[in-house]
Order: C-alpha cells, then structure tokens, then sequence
C-alpha cells in the first residue's frame, strides 16, 4: 500500500507559518511585559502600615487632700428679738502686769468719767448715725475712717454728746458670758458702761451677730468689725469726743 506525497504547495508554507507563530508569540509577550510594568503589577505589594493614634504618658496618681471641716456659726442669740433688752456689760477683766486676771465690777474698774466731752486739746471726732447705722470718724475735717456699725436695737443706745471714757483691749461681758475686743467707754447707763466694741466672742470662739452689722442688735453698745474696731480703737484717744445722732 502506498503513501500519498505531500504537495509541494504545503511544504512551501509550513516554514513560513513557524515563523509567523514564532515572532507572534514574541510579540504577545512583550506586549505582556510591557503592560504589565506598567500597571505596576510586576512590583512588589507593600504591606499596609496604620499610624498609631495614641501615645503613652506617664500621669502622676493625684493624692488625697482632705478639705477642712467646716465650723457651724453659733446661733444667733435671742437678744436680737424685739423683747426689752438687757444691759450686757456688768463685769470687765482689767490686764495686769503679773499673769493672774482680776474680774472687777464695772464701777470699780473702770474710772468714772462724765458722758459729756472732756476737755480734749485733739481734733479727733467720732460721729455715729443710727438711723444709717453707720460710723464716721474725722481728724480735722478729714474724714479718716468709715464703717459700718450696729447700735442698740429698740433704740437702746442713747443720742447725745460722749467722749471715750476709757480703753480696755478685752472687756467682759458677765450676762452673756462674751468678751468685748477692742473696747472703747463712751457713757454710763446707770451702774454699767455702753462703749464701742468689735463683735463679741463666745466662749466656744465663735463671733455673735456675724453677719448682722448694719442693723441694730446690741443691748445698747455700738458694734464694729473685728478689724474696723481694731483700727478705731489703735486710732481713737481717750477724751475724743463721740456724737451719736439718730
């Protein structure tokens, strides 16, 4: 049995056809390649990284401060009632150069002067209106201080011209067992004395009438501050006169 024979025609073009797949296989990959570069697709992918949102510190651990305990204003007496009041000065401590106190009564401690002026050779003046509730002090006719007082309430504290009688840096007050900083005499109401005073001190150290100057609470006394009275009572003479008006 024989073999057909290849035409010739077809052994012709089998070389040409290589050729043509040959460079058309070159040609897809260089397309490849090239494509590929530059798309980015040959290099590498990059690990995503997150920047950190936070940051550490060294905080210090707060320390507890105990806040200080708070002290109750003693309440306020009865005397501000509108009942008659009471004279409250019945009694004094006089300063001895010796560390024992006498307790005198008022009379014997302290020396009796007029309630009228003395004669007074200064140009200090004290003026209290008790329908302002309020204290005026003048060297000359320089008004010096101005302060705010309480006088007598129903009217206990007398009108009139006074003068400062005498000066005791604590004065003692039996009735209502208080103590009277910065006292300053100015008249006698029978067998006790009324004078110009700070607020007065409880036994317990609290302050009576704290937070009442400004309207009358006293037994007849004209009351300061604690510091207005300390730079009246530095500043005032004995014998320098004190008009209270109503």
């Amino acid at each position: 049995m024989s073999k057909s024979k290849p035409s010739p025609r077809n052994s012709r073009l089998r070389p040409f056809l290589i050729v043509i797949l040959f460079i058309t296989a070159a040609s897809i990959a260089a397309w490849t390649a090239t494509s590929s570069s530059a798309l980015g697709l040959n290099e590498p992918i990059a690990t995503p990284t997150h920047a950190r949102s936070f940051a550490f510190a060294e905080i210090a651990k707060p320390t507890y401060t105990a806040l200080p305990t708070a002290t109750a204003l003693p309440p306020l007496p009865t005397e501000i009632s509108t009942n008659t009041p009471e004279p409250v000065v019945q009694a004094v401590i006089v300063d001895l150069p010796s560390d024992q106190n006498v307790v005198q009564s008022a009379q014997s401690s302290i020396e009796q002067s007029p309630d009228s002026p003395a004669s007074y050779g200064g140009n200090k003046y004290i003026l209290v209106d008790i329908s302002e509730q309020h204290m005026y002090v003048y060297e000359g006719d320089a008004l010096v201080f101005s302060f705010v007082s309480s006088t007598g309430m129903n009217n206990a504290t007398r009108a009139g011209s006074f003068s400062v009688l005498d000066k005791i840096p604590n004065a003692y007050g039996a009735t209502w067992n208080i103590w009277m900083p910065n006292w300053l005499g100015i008249y006698w109401a029978g067998s006790l004395e009324n004078g110009i005073h700070a607020l007065p001190i409880l036994p317990n150290g609290g302050q009576l009438w704290a937070g009442y100057l400004g309207v009358p609470i006293s037994y007849g006394c004209v009351v300061l501050g604690t510091y207005e009275a300390q730079l009246l009572y530095d500043w005032a003479e004995v014998g320098t006169p004190v008009e209270i008006q109503r």
